[in-house]
């Protein structure tokens, strides 16, 4: 079993990764080029998603997972998860909108989208300590 610091390693890395994508979903958009977009949000949905889903199971199947997080790290992901929680509930949402071109629904969520996500960056890559 993972200890926490490898957790939060590998956290760091897939949201980085997943961050990319966004970066680019975005640049697609502003391009005019949505079909690019589409497909783009997709990886990211599933990339996004399935992080969560493993993430949980991680956390509630490892049998001392939670308790290998140093109390810093423990504070530090309670913040992350402030922001990383309303994120993972609103992608679905806006995932659904964008497939069914509910333009004004999706822009509206991805704003709200985008300022989680921004936060669930800055928090995950940058204030999560990795170390022992």
């Amino acid at each position: 079993m993972p200890s926490g610091p490898e957790i939060i390693i590998t956290l760091k890395i897939l949201v980085s990764v997943v961050t990319v994508l966004f970066v680019a979903s975005l640049i697609a958009i502003f391009t005019k080029r949505r079909t690019l977009h589409g497909r783009i949000n997709t990886a990211f949905f599933i990339l996004t998603m399935t992080t969560v889903l493993g993430f949980e199971l991680l956390l509630r199947l490892g049998t001392n997972v939670a308790e290998s997080f140093s109390p810093e790290a423990r504070e530090a992901l309670r913040i992350h998860l402030m922001f990383a929680v309303p994120a993972a509930v609103i992608l679905p949402l806006m995932f659904i909108s964008g497939w069914k071109r509910y333009k004004k629904v999706h822009t509206a969520l991805g704003g709200i989208f985008a300022f989680l996500w921004l936060g669930t960056f800055i928090t995950g890559v940058f204030f999560l300590p990795h170390s022992g």
